[in-house]
């Protein structure tokens, strides 16, 4: 064998595990025992806690760490009350575009994806802003960013039209480009245009681009904090009016935590027919999801980290154990049960929400593992720090340890 993980525990399976990879795939996941085979690679997890890797179905990866530039204003509109200026904070975000550099883009990027392979981060829906403003640097950078991690994070690039298709000419054309160049999804965030009817046709004119070169969706919607914007219930029809069933993804959501429950149950039922899977990430914003409802409808949910030290949220290491850790606290969700669903939306529920192969720790899956620092979902979201040992393809890609002296 390549690689041998000897002493793991497994969610769900009592007893110590002895895991092995060949050629980048699982060989064998057996109990633990004295006929262990021969590897060029032996790491004993030491008792604890061996997963699947972390999926981030949500990050605007290009804007990270510009906080700085974009000062307090937007920050402040953005996280206020009920979202109400959620439009007027992301109009205040956009000055940090004038002017934006491919390299300066991928610079702060490439720092990101470094967290992101140390915490244990496979693969990413990173959205990239498209308009006459920033025109298509941000696609390049994240682009040129996606070939050179692709042996340690699969970086999928979302065409994103931040300001708007109709209130924003030229940027039709932009997104389309973007996905000739190889962006993987087209994204849409119809509540920002002004008007239902200039809504429904952003989410129109973007799913039919998404279905003429065969892409993914992933759209914004319901973000601001007002049930009657409706525009999830838009994404939803326009992919059902396509055919397009089950290659969407409903990003935030935020404002259907304030639907009357008659129309929540008639959304639900709509998105269920749709495919549709949602990203949540409640910890940027005063709104959130109602992560729960919908899982136990049997509508996929997936947890994203959303911003890293941008104009929408001040914090942020690429760490899914923070996010969930966070996400239990603002969804109430503190019970083992509970924690465990948490952690399928980071990893095994996020895959599926992307379109990606769900990853098992199963022979003949792909040998992408992260060995964690606890031997249950409860200690290792309580730490939420690095994994000792991040594996891509039977690989260990980082190492993480840390060391205190007390004198």
């Amino acid at each position: 064998m390549d690689l041998l993980i000897r002493d793991a525990v497994l969610r769900g399976r009592p007893g110590r595990w002895m895991i092995a990879a060949k050629e980048g795939r699982l060989a064998a996941v057996q109990p633990e025992g004295r006929d262990a085979p021969a590897a060029g690679t032996i790491i004993d997890a030491g008792g604890n806690l061996v997963t699947e890797p972390f999926a981030d179905g949500h990050l605007h990866l290009c804007k990270v760490h510009t906080l700085d530039l974009a000062g307090p204003s937007a920050l402040e509109a953005y996280t206020g009350g009920s979202m109400g200026a959620a439009m007027g904070a992301i109009e205040q975000a956009a000055a940090v575009k004038a002017g934006q550099s491919v390299e300066a883009v991928t610079g702060r990027a490439r720092a990101t994806l470094m967290e992101s392979v140390r915490h244990g981060v496979r693969r990413v829906q990173a959205f990239a802003d498209v308009d006459p403003v920033a025109e298509l640097t941000g696609v390049r950078a994240l682009l040129d960013l996606k070939a050179e991690f692709r042996d340690r994070v699969d970086v999928r690039v979302v065409a994103f039209p931040q300001d708007g298709v109709v209130r924003s000419p030229g940027t039709e054309d932009l997104v389309e480009e973007a996905v000739r160049l190889g962006a993987d999804v087209v994204g849409g965030i119809p509540w920002i245009e002004w008007t239902d009817d200039d809504a429904r046709e952003h989410v129109r004119r973007m799913v039919e681009l998404a279905h003429r070169y065969r892409r993914r969706v992933a759209m914004l919607v319901d973000d601001a904090g007002d049930a009657s914007l409706r525009t999830t219930e838009m994404l939803a029809s326009a992919l059902l009016a396509r055919g397009m069933i089950g290659q969407g993804s409903a990003q935030h959501a935020r404002a259907m935590a304030l639907y009357p429950e008659p129309s929540l149950r008639r959304l639900i039922g709509l998105c269920r027919a749709a495919g549709l899977g949602f990203v949540s990430d409640p910890h940027t914003g005063p709104l959130h999801l109602p992560v729960f409802t919908l899982r136990e409808a049997g509508v996929p949910v997936a947890l994203g980290q959303d911003d890293i030290e941008d104009a929408y949220y001040p914090f942020g290491r690429h760490n899914l154990l923070e996010v969930a850790f966070l996400a239990a606290h603002l969804l109430d969700a503190r019970t083992d049960a509970r924690l465990n669903d948490l952690y399928d939306m980071i990893t095994v529920t996020a895959a599926q929400v992307l379109g990606a192969p769900v990853p098992r720790i199963e022979p003949g899956h792909d040998a992408d593992l992260v060995i964690l620092n606890g031997r249950t979902v409860r200690q290792a979201l309580t730490a939420h720090t690095p994994p000792s040992h991040v594996i891509v393809s039977g690989r260990v890609v980082a190492t993480t340890w840390s060391h205190t002296s007390f004198e």
